[in-house]
């Protein structure tokens, strides 16, 4: 089903399987958007799409708006959005983007776990060539309008793949066209599910279970950090578990 499905769904279910990592990954990017533009949802694209993927993850609404809060504390942390890029095992690439207040002890960090496993820290920028940057957006399907028109219509806003996904359509577009395409949805009366920026590899590389096993042991290092918020490669996961 399209480019690297399989991979995708798995990189979602296990991302959003652990509820309160999820929570703390959604409010660090409600602070983010708030503190630049604004805490009013109404005048802000960004955060109101964030508070969409709050609701589809069941975050409480007081936490939703304690993350908004601390936009305008000047005593809340100041956080940094930062991308480090690198190669783990058996040449797995790897991109992790994060969200800290301390840079230095979280390159010290995600350098130190590649490092301990077999892993080496790149330059920024050097594994670009290796991931399209999409915008991905889940919207709830609108009576009279098939996938095939909705593919049409969204060609010129960047939209270059439409997916159904059991109850769902799931839309994939240009990084750099995000708030173009947000703006077409919200104006046409399309319910927004979630909206998130992915990082697909255009090439999946397949490792044997020893290997997917030491991989796997650097990958939940990253993503039991508190200043990850997302971690992409380009292991070829295995359909048969």
């Amino acid at each position: 089903m399209g480019r690297a499905f399989e991979y995708r769904k798995a990189r979602k279910l296990k991302r959003w399987g652990n509820m309160s990592r999820t929570f703390t990954r959604i409010g660090k990017e409600i602070t983010i958007a708030a503190k630049a533009g604004g805490p009013d949802p109404d005048t802000n694209p960004r955060l109101r799409v964030l508070m969409h993927n709050a609701k589809a993850a069941n975050m409480p609404k007081d936490t939703v708006e304690r993350a908004i809060k601390k936009a305008t504390d000047k005593d809340a942390s100041d956080y940094k959005e930062i991308v480090y890029e690198g190669y783990g095992p058996y040449g797995i690439a790897i991109v992790v983007e994060a969200a800290t207040d301390n840079n230095t002890r979280t390159v010290a960090n995600v350098r130190s776990y590649f490092n301990k496993h077999g892993g080496t820290l790149g330059t920024q920028g050097s594994l670009s060539f290796l991931f399209d940057h999409k915008s991905v957006f889940k919207i709830k399907p609108k009576e009279g309008m098939s996938t095939e028109d909705l593919e049409l219509e969204l060609i010129d806003y960047g939209v270059d793949e439409v997916e159904p996904d059991e109850e769902e359509i799931v839309l994939y577009g240009l990084f750099e066209e995000f708030a173009n395409i947000q703006k077409y949805l919200e104006e046409n009366g399309y319910e927004i599910i979630s909206a998130e920026f992915e990082r697909i590899p255009n090439d999946l590389k397949e490792v044997n279970a020893e290997q997917r096993a030491q991989i796997e042991k650097l990958l939940e290092k990253f993503e039991d950090d508190d200043d990850v918020q997302n971690v992409f490669h380009n292991m070829k996961e295995d359909d048969s578990e």
